[in-house]
């Protein structure tokens, strides 16, 4: 049940019914009536705002709509009263059986209590991770790694068809200094004194693949020219590499559905064909850009090229996909990535990328819906840096990779789902500190831990109290849930297909994590009662009735936090220590 969409359904049918009525004119549109926690708990269960977003269409006063919207709400038996507050705001106070029956629905799906169809089964492409297969990941992907993940879960949870894809990028110039980096680790082990030019990857992650080399070919290689191990040691690198990404990978819990080679779409035809589609709209030419704004470099000067008029759709400038002396930019296998995702069928493509990638933002945008004739449209998230500290100062880690901290180092530290989840308590597009000590400690400042603890918590008094298996607990006298502690963790049960709703609707995991720490601090809340005053407790020896639905309240919080924690990646603890 989502109480706040069927009350938004309610409010609807009785807006139409004013329209019948005469009471308000014909030809409104609904589309921004809302139906949310007021924001203070004292004003109601549930707001709408339907009197004041249709207020000015309507050419009427807020707080006449209300009045009248009022008095038909207050027709459904499930609204107890319906009251107008200012200008023309409505506050619903629901018949407290609603949220008291709650708790046996709950039971009753299980982990599937919240799930929605929203996504009605349309393809999603999450693209997410699609580092350069050159060096180990970092601190840095993990954000996005973590991100996406979740993300894809949670479309998954609102009915959406989604599939995880990476993108090797393994068809550019990085992929010949990563061979070249292999080489001189390569010569290396053979006893060879070598330099690290620039250009090239002098991280320490690449001496075991040296030696591998040298165990796999002998000394084939050794001092012959790039023409002879070039190629063969390119492929090999971007495999050992792959093979360090995807063991990285499985270290924090993501999986991929797809891994795309960007090497597939060369010489294959695949980037002309795309661009040809462009030319077919007119949206290819030959062209020079402006300068760039600044200081000039001093080789630059204006080259004819091959521009794709990006302009047209928004983006600050045309954007070249092949340069004057014919090879491709680094957009053009892009623009056939993603055109190859278009002919895959895909309803919606989301991005995930670094924050570094602001700057390619509206000109993917741009091609994808010239390409797709604005059907497909594509959402990129950019993932803000994370900034490492231990009690509140920056930590510096070790540096094993040469010149960032690896994944594997943080989750070595604090452990996967405490990574995860402390990922995830921010939006994607602002800054996350990572404090080493705080996720570690086991307190309400460390939210992972108190979420956690709330599961633990649970298990630990459904054990006092038998063990109770959910079937029995559906039996409970619900309405037996009366303390207003008791209501109030109800109602926060209540928001949970909201919101899982919301989340999904706007690509925003990090609600998902929000909640479930308001959800904890309810239920430590209502807990911490129960030792004040001793009528609380969720078991009363001389109350067996109250206690066995005080259980099943309980057991309903976990099942929420279960699936919440599911969407996050997140392992929930029957017991800590």
């Amino acid at each position: 049940m989502n109480l706040f969409a069927e009350i938004k359904t309610v409010v609807i049918e009785k807006l139409e019914a004013l329209v019948v009525a005469g009471t308000l004119p014909e030809g409104l549109s609904f589309a921004n009536v809302t139906v949310e926690p007021p924001r203070d708990a004292l004003h109601g269960d549930l707001a709408t705002n339907a009197a004041m977003v249709l207020a000015k269409p309507a050419k009427m006063k807020p707080r006449d709509i209300a009045e009248a919207l009022a008095v038909l709400l207050a027709e459904d038996t499930r609204v107890v009263s319906a009251d107008v507050a200012g200008p023309g705001f409505l506050n619903l106070r629901i018949d407290p059986a609603v949220f008291q029956g709650l708790v046996g629905e709950i039971l009753a799906k299980g982990k599937n209590f919240g799930r929605s169809n929203i996504g009605a089964g349309r393809k999603v492409n999450v693209e997410f991770v699609s580092t350069n297969p050159t060096g180990p990941l970092h601190v840095g992907h993990t954000r996005g790694a973590v991100f996406g993940d979740a993300l894809a879960s949670l479309l998954d949870f609102s009915g959406f068809d989604v599939t995880r894809e990476y993108v090797i990028n393994d068809g550019g110039s990085q992929i010949d200094a990563l061979a070249r980096s292999i080489y001189l680790r390569y010569l290396e082990a053979h006893g060879q004194a070598v330099s690290f030019p620039e250009g090239v990857y002098p991280g320490d992650y690449l001496i075991p693949i040296g030696q591998a080399l040298k165990d796999k070919v002998g000394d084939r290689y050794v001092d012959q020219p790039e023409s002879v191990w070039l190629e063969d040691i390119r492929n090999y690198g971007t495999d050992e590499m792959m093979k360090i990404i995807r063991a990285d990978l499985a270290l924090i819990g993501v999986k991929f559905d797809k891994f795309f080679s960007e090497k597939s779409l060369y010489g294959t035809g695949k980037i002309e064909a795309c661009l040809k589609a462009l030319d077919d709209k007119g949206l290819i030419y030959q062209g020079k850009l402006d300068p760039p704004k600044g200081k000039l470099p001093d080789d630059w000067e204006a080259r004819e090229q091959t521009l794709f008029k990006s302009t047209e759709f928004g983006d600050d400038a045309d954007r070249p996909v092949r340069k004057s002396d014919g090879s491709w930019t680094y957009f053009a296998p892009d623009i056939a990535y993603h055109h190859d995702k278009i002919l895959r069928g895909y309803d919606e493509l989301i991005n995930v990328f670094g924050a570094d990638h602001g700057g390619y933002v509206k000109r993917l945008k741009a091609v994808v819906f010239a390409l797709s004739d604005g059907k497909v449209p594509l959402d990129i998230k950019l993932c803000q840096l994370v900034r490492l500290f231990k009690d509140g100062e920056p930590f510096k880690m070790s540096k094993r990779a040469g010149t960032f901290v690896l994944m594997r180092d943080v989750v070595e530290q604090v452990g996967a789902d405490v990574t995860r989840f402390v990922m995830l308590t921010r939006k994607n597009d602002a800054p996350l500190d990572f404090d080493f000590a705080k996720a570690l400690e086991q307190s309400k400042d460390n939210p992972v831990f108190y979420v956690q603890y709330a599961y633990a918590r649970v298990y630990s008094v459904l054990t006092k109290g038998g063990s109770p298996s959910d079937s029995s607990l559906q039996g409970a006298d619900f309405s037996l849930l009366t303390a207003p502690a008791e209501m109030t963790l109800l109602k926060k049960l209540a928001e949970w297909p909201r919101l899982s709703e919301l989340a999904a609707t706007h690509h925003e995991p990090h609600r998902i994590a929000f909640y479930l720490f308001e959800l904890a601090s309810e239920f430590h809340a209502l807990q911490h009662l129960g030792k004040v005053d001793g009528s609380l407790r969720f078991l009363l020896a001389d109350q067996p009735a109250l206690s066995q639905a005080r259980l099943a309240m309980i057991r309903s919080v976990a099942v929420v936090i279960s699936a919440g924690l599911g969407i996050l990646g997140v392992t929930p603890k029957n017991e800590m220590r």
